[in-house]
């Protein structure tokens, strides 16, 4: 997704499926603890429906809109966690197996490659 959105603009927004059927309305905005970038939408689906977790990083706004690129019944389908509480690693791995998302291996900072493959500085 565009990462010069900020998160507080895509909450209120109607959200659809990569068809175009309408999902719902972003309800809250999700942002990863360590970087501060929007992860995780909590789409309300309807009037007396649960909010459904959607991963922002394949969807996009497009004209004004929420685009996520899953099928509806998937969204639907999503491990509810309730909306208002932190996501925890577990349940975000959860999510992101549902989708069929691979994440990627935390990175090893530059500055200790050199000590963890045995190559230190004379």
């Amino acid at each position: 997704m565009q990462t010069d959105i900020d998160p507080r603009n895509l909450i209120g927004r109607k959200a659809f499926d990569r068809n175009g059927t309408k999902i719902g309305t972003v309800d809250e905005v999700y942002l990863d603890d360590a970087t501060g970038v929007p992860e995780w939408a909590a789409i309300r689906t309807g009037l007396f429906s649960r909010d459904a977790f959607v991963p922002l990083e394949p969807s996009e706004l497009v004209e004004g809109a929420l685009r996520v690129p899953f099928d509806r019944a998937l969204i639907k389908d999503a491990p509810d966690f309730g909306v208002g509480r932190h996501l925890s690693p577990e349940q975000e791995l959860q999510l992101y197996h549902h989708y069929g998302l691979d994440i990627a291996p935390p990175a090893v900072p530059d500055h200790d490659f050199g000590k963890l493959a045995g190559t230190e500085e004379s």
